[in-house]
């Protein structure tokens, strides 16, 4: 039977995203080939459980889930991924699953029912040049596009990007400021002044819990 390997399996509020504050259970994938500068869950890159998918779904049953958030690492790094997602969304028809994943791994696969926030790697994560921009086309109006954001340039060029691909136009467009790097009142700042057609965000479990493990 098909298996993933699993860092952890946790119950807390979405900090990000288009359900931020909704009680979630988290399903975190071990391993992720991107190595970004900011990165805030390398305890994932190795290690982890492996579970059938069967077992995986049953202990998210647990918890009587509205929302199911399927995030790494990067998840999709593991092929098993797209057939746990598809069990997800048959197991649990009333609640929206979602994917957290970067923008260097094809998304073509995944489950239509599955809402996809996709992060593109903006220069100061380190890990630009990764960017699977064919990815854009594959996006649906329910998914999400996440510019996480370190300074002026990481900004400037999130905003090209914005408007090159029309992606406003294609899903959901989230701004994220990197905790404790970039001012949120900054970043909204400029939001404001270019009347920018996104969601801003902050890391609501940053503010919460900081950086504690399952949080």
């Amino acid at each position: 039977m098909a298996q993933c390997r699993i860092t952890e399996i946790f119950y807390s509020l979405q900090g990000e995203s288009r359900t931020v504050g909704q009680p979630t259970v988290f399903v975190r994938l071990t391993g992720c080939p991107l190595r970004c500068n900011y990165c805030d869950t390398d305890y994932a890159f190795h290690g982890g459980e492996k579970l059938e998918i069967v077992d995986i779904v049953d202990q998210v049953a647990a918890y009587q889930p509205r929302y199911i958030t399927v995030t790494g690492g990067e998840p999709l790094a593991q092929s098993s991924c797209y057939t746990l997602l598809t069990a997800l969304c048959d197991r649990f028809e009333d609640a929206e699953i979602s994917l957290e994943t970067s923008g260097a791994m094809d998304i073509a696969k995944v489950d239509p029912r599955v809402v996809c926030v996709m992060d593109l790697k903006t220069p100061a994560s380190g890990e630009m040049k990764k960017n699977k921009l064919q990815n854009i086309a594959l996006l649906k109006p329910q998914d999400q596009v996440k510019f996480v954001i370190s300074d002026q340039a990481d900004y400037d060029w999130s905003k090209d990007m914005l408007k090159t691909h029309d992606l406003s136009n294609k899903a959901e467009i989230l701004f994220s400021p990197i905790h404790g790097e970039l001012p949120p009142e900054q970043l909204a700042d400029w939001i404001l002044a270019d009347r920018l057609p996104v969601r801003m965000q902050v890391q609501l479990h940053k503010y919460l819990w900081d950086a504690e493990q399952g949080r």
